[in-house]
């Protein structure tokens, strides 16, 4: 995985959480924030928390009195993260890198994850830590998203810059964020961390988007996608988000549009 496929700088942070996290990434916020809810947790750990869409969904589910410790390996992320946040006193900010984890043994009742462990360089070290900071029985919850072609938004905009860069297209959408859909390898990836029950549910929500630009506003310029079209010609940014809206627009009508969208959930314990 190139180093920049993990990047969210710049204007990346803000974009994403304008654009991007209601497009596609509050519904399984909501989802998740459920799950460790229905548990009953008093420590959270939290890891590539981003922007904070799960913290925020956990946080208006669980108690005051239960500690969530929201950690990113981007501080402009958690920058971000902070402003979007209400102020909680039982919400704490880290910057921590998920494959070295500054915490003791046995520290938390569950750790939860949204859509970041496929931006791990070493998942089996990632879930190795996630199993070492959990306390005895307590579970390690994430989602990832599924094959590309069950996304269609982002099919849509990734057919239409392959059509734009022929040559050399942009493949950080496919490589990454949906590079990670095996329901076997995630399985293998978790036993070899030493996790023993495992369950995978595959979860589909359809994504809506004002308009045809907004969804690829979200896309091309909010996530490390806009590098890779940047590497092709700073002034192609622009044309790119404009070619994927057009795309849009041919599929799915001028807005607002909707799409389906589908990722693995995840639950393991060991």
């Amino acid at each position: 995985m190139p180093d920049a496929d993990r990047e969210f700088v710049g204007s990346i942070p803000e974009l994403y959480d304008s654009f991007l996290v209601p497009l596609i990434f509050d519904a399984y916020a909501s989802d998740l924030a459920d799950r460790v809810a229905a548990l009953r947790p008093h420590e959270i750990l939290e890891t590539a928390a981003g922007t904070g869409a799960l913290t925020r969904a956990m946080a208006s589910r669980l108690p005051a009195d239960v500690q969530i410790v929201a950690t990113d390996l981007n501080q402009p992320m958690l920058d971000h993260a902070a402003i979007r946040t209400p102020t909680s006193a039982n919400v704490v900010w880290r910057q921590a890198d998920a494959l070295a984890l500054p915490f003791v043994d046995q520290s938390f009742d569950v750790v939860a994850c949204q859509f970041g462990v496929m931006f791990f360089p070493d998942r089996v070290a990632g879930y190795q830590e996630a199993r070492r900071v959990l306390r005895p029985g307590a579970p390690f919850l994430f989602s990832a998203w599924d094959r590309l072609s069950e996304n269609a938004f982002v099919t849509v905009i990734q057919e239409a810059l392959s059509r734009m860069f022929p040559d050399n297209p942009p493949t950080f959408m496919e490589r990454t964020p949906h590079g990670y859909h095996s329901g076997d390898a995630i399985r293998g990836d978790l036993q070899a961390a030493g996790f023993t029950s495992i369950a995978i549910d595959s979860v589909r929500h359809t994504a809506r988007a004002a308009t045809p630009r907004d969804a690829a506003i979200g896309y091309c310029q909010g996530s490390p996608l806009r590098a890779e079209i940047e590497a092709r010609g700073p002034a192609r940014l622009e044309e790119a988000t404009q070619a994927a809206a057009d795309a849009l627009q041919k599929e799915f009508g001028s807005g607002p549009i909707e799409g389906p969208i589908r990722a693995n959930v995840v639950s393991a314990v060991g």
